[in-house]
C-alpha cells in the first residue's frame, strides 16, 4: 500500500507485531529472568492452530537444557546515528584495497536490495513494515519511505519498470514505480498462492533470465513435519501465476542467486536451532535439478540425521550442501559477484551476508563471507571478507543481511540493526 494511505496491517500483521513483541519482550528478559526455575519451553508445532496463531516466543518452543535462556536480541529502539556508524566501520576489518563507507542511513531494519532502471536503490523491511527508495539529490543520498503498512516486506525485486515486493502470502506489483515515488500507485497483486504463515513466512525474491521468480516458503515452527505448502522453493511466472516447485527438504532460506555461469539457482539455509551451540551447520546449496530434495526435516547439514525427526531416513537419501557455512551463523542474502571494479579473482565468486547468531552462546557470523566455486558446486572454499560487527562473545554493532552488486561495480551490504547500506569499494 501507498506511504500516504492508512496503515492496515490486518490479522497477519498483528501475528508478526505479536512474533516481534515476543523477540523484545524475551530478549528483555522477561520470559526468562527466571529460566533455571522454569521448566523448559514446549510447544507442540505439528498442527494447523499452531501454523495460524503462533505464540509471540514460537522460536524458544523446542528449547533444552544446555540452551536454556537463548532468545534473540531485541532489535535498537533506533537505526544508528551517522556518527555511530563511522564509529562502527572503523572496526570493519576488509582484504587490503577494500574500503568500507556508509551509502544511506535512517533505513529501520533495512532487508533485501535492487535497483531501479533509473539508478532507485529499493530496500524492504523486516517488522518496521515500510519499503524505502534511495535516491541521489546533488550527490547526495537521500531516503524516502514510499510504502507503509506491508506485512514483514523483507523481499523485493525490480524488473521491466516494475517494483514487486513480497508480504508474506502476496507478492505485490507497483508500476512504473520510479516515476512515482511521491505518490505510488495502488499495487497489482501478482501471486498470492502461499500460505499466510507468519512464523519463517518472510521471504526473498529471486528474478531469473527468463523472468521467472525464484521465491522460498520456509515452516511455521523451528523443526517437525511441515505442512505441504512449505519447505520448498518455487519458480514463478508472475505473469501468469504459474508456479513450479524446484526444491523440497528446505528450511529457512532467505538468500538467493542465479550463477551467471551456468543459470542454475544457488542459496542460502539456515539450519534448525536447538541440537547444540556447534551443530548444526547452515548451509549453502544449489539447485541441479528439478525437485531435489535438500534433507529438512529428516537430515542435517548433509550428514547429521535429526534426533526425532530422521524417522528412517538416511542423509544419504538427500542432496548435500555444497558447502558448511557453520553452525548459527544464519546465512541470509548472497550474490554472485558479477561487477569489474574489484580484482579479476573476485569474479563469480559468491558473498553471503551472515546476520549472526541468537541459538548459541557465544555469537558468531554478523559478518560478510566469500565463497569461490566451480560452476558444478565442486572445490568450493569460504574465507572471510568483512568483519567488525560482532562485538565480544555476545554484542552487535551491526547485523548484515543482503548483499548487491551496484552499477559501479562496487558492493552495498544492508544491516538491519543499525538501519543502514553500507559501500564497499576497490581502490589500488
Amino acid at each position: 500500500m501507498r506511504a500516504s494511505t492508512s496503515t492496515r496491517i490486518g490479522k497477519a500483521g498483528g501475528a508478526r507485531r505479536a512474533v516481534l513483541a515476543g523477540v523484545a519482550l524475551v530478549a528483555g528478559g522477561l520470559l526468562t529472568g527466571t529460566a533455571h526455575a522454569q521448566a523448559l519451553k514446549h510447544y507442540e508445532s505439528g498442527g494447523k492452530a499452531f501454523w495460524k496463531n503462533p505464540p509471540p516466543d514460537w522460536f524458544l518452543g523446542d528449547e533444552t537444557s544446555e540452551q536454556k535462556g537463548l532468545a534473540p536480541p531485541a532489535n535498537p529502539a533506533l537505526p544508528a546515528s551517522d556518527e555511530d556508524l563511522a564509529d562502527n566501520l572503523k572496526g570493519v576489518k576488509l582484504p587490503p584495497g577494500f574500503t568500507i563507507s556508509v551509502y544511506a542511513s535512517q533505513l529501520p531494519e533495512a532487508r533485501q536490495m535492487a535497483f531501479g532502471d533509473k539508478g532507485t536503490l529499493f530496500v524492504g523491511s523486516f517488522g518496521a513494515t515500510n519499503v524505502y527508495a534511495v535516491v541521489d539529490q546533488g550527490g547526495k543520498k537521500v531516503v524516502k519511505t514510499i510504502l507503509k503498512g506491508l506485512n514483514m516486506p523483507t523481499g523485493l525485486a525490480f524488473r521491466d519498470g516494475a517494483l514487486y515486493v513480497v508480504a508474506i502470502d502476496k507478492i505485490l506489483r507497483y508500476d512504473n514505480i520510479e516515476a512515482k515515488l511521491d505518490n505510488p500507485p495502488e499495487p497489482v497483486v501478482a501471486y498470492d498462492d502461499m500460505p499466510a504463515y507468519v512464523a519463517h513466512g518472510w521471504k526473498y525474491l529471486t528474478f531469473d533470465k527468463d523472468g521467472w521468480v525464484y521465491v522460498p516458503l520456509g515452516p511455521p515452527f523451528n523443526v517437525g513435519n511441515p505442512p505441504s505448502s512449505v519447505s520448498q522453493v518455487r519458480r514463478v511466472d508472475l505473469k501468469t501465476g504459474a508456479a513450479e516447485i524446484v526444491a523440497l527438504g528446505v528450511r529457512n532460506s532467505v538468500g538467493g542467486d542465479i550463477d551467471p555461469r551456468s543459470g542454475k539457482y544457488w542459496f542460502t539455509e539456515n539450519a534448525r536451532d536447538w541440537m547444540s551451540d556447534d551443530i548444526p551447520s547452515d548451509k549453502l546449496n544449489v539447485v541441479s535439478k528439478v525437485v531435489e530434495h535438500f534433507g529438512y526435516p529428516y537430515c542435517h547439514q548433509g550428514d547429521l540425521p535429526d534426533p526425532k525427526f530422521a524417522q528412517g531416513r538416511t542423509c544419504a537419501e538427500f542432496t548435500p550442501p555444497v558447502l558448511k557455512l557453520g553452525a548459527h551463523v544464519a546465512p541470509l542474502g548472497m550474490k554472485f559477484y558479477t561487477g569489474s571494479s574489484f580484482p579479476a579473482e573476485y569474479r563469480n565468486n559468491i558473498f553471503i551476508a551472515e546476520h549472526g547468531s541468537w541459538n548459541r552462546h557465544r555469537y558468531q557470523g554478523g559478518r560478510i563471507e566469500r565463497v569461490v566455486v566451480d560452476p558444478d558446486g565442486k572445490n568450493a572454499r569460504m574465507e572471510t571478507f568483512a568483519s567488525g560487527w560482532l562485538k565480544g562473545d555476545r554484542e552487535y554493532s551491526g547485523r548484515p543481511n543482503d548483499v548487491l552488486v551496484a552499477p559501479d561495480g562496487s558492493l552495498l551490504v544492508s544491516d538491519d540493526w543499525a538501519g543502514a547500506i553500507y559501500r564497499i569499494a576497490y581502490g589500488k
